[in-house]
């Protein structure tokens, strides 16, 4: 990986995101790549939860980087800069699949039938403990709206608000869905939702979305 990058995150990783922030709009561009690396692994569960593949996924990723980037001087702290980045993200993840269900239908139409592609996600190969594989089954067992709530309040540990601003949605909605989210689980899993290591973006994978989202960002300076 480019010695750049790290030189970057050694000098400002303890920086909050606002200050980051100033010194990228200031022309440190390099510094994004911090920005990056702090917001991946809340990404990359919340594409899990709505999109359920991990080639759509990292795709959104990318996207939703790209498009913070080049929306950043709108960005005016009235809420926490990840809540924003994560409206992106959510955004970006539900045009991915109303673009798929218009393919998906489209391919109906022509074929006279519909048949879905039920490849394997490439996350589940990277886990091999039987447990982490049989909690993220369950949770991509839920239904999208109980699925994304439950990953942004417990796994990444959103408040209430955040989750609400994120989803376009009511408070009660947000305690309604979890409360229903954790109900379906505990009846195959009991209490092992909690288990850590649940939906990683491996150190490997961050740096290959460091490297791509930054090269296209470097490639526009001035």
């Amino acid at each position: 990986m480019d010695g750049r990058y790290n030189h970057q995150v050694e000098v400002s990783g303890n920086a909050p995101d606002k200050e980051v922030i100033s010194r990228v709009l200031g022309g440190e561009k390099e510094l994004f790549a911090l920005i990056i690396r702090r917001h991946n692994q809340r990404l990359y569960r919340v594409g899990m939860a709505i999109l359920n593949n991990d080639t759509d996924v990292e795709e959104a990723m990318q996207i939703s980087y790209i498009n913070a980037w080049e929306h950043l001087n709108s960005f005016k702290f009235m809420s926490s800069f990840a809540t924003w980045l994560t409206r992106i993200m959510v955004n970006e993840c539900l045009r991915v699949k109303r673009r798929k269900k218009f393919v998906e239908m489209k391919e109906e139409t022509i074929n006279g039938y519909g048949e879905k592609n039920t490849q394997p996600n490439a996350f589940s190969r990277l886990i091999n403990e039987e447990l982490k594989v049989a909690l993220e089954r369950a949770i991509n067992e839920l239904p999208e709206k109980y699925r994304t709530v439950f990953i942004l309040r417990e796994l990444e540990n959103m408040s209430i608000a955040e989750t609400r601003e994120c989803l376009a949605i009511s408070e009660v909605n947000v305690k309604v869905r979890l409360n229903r989210a954790k109900s379906m689980l505990r009846d195959s899993l009991g209490a092992v939702y909690r288990s850590a290591g649940v939906f990683e973006f491996h150190l490997s994978r961050c740096d290959k979305m460091v490297e791509k989202v930054m090269a296209e960002i470097l490639c526009s300076r001035s």
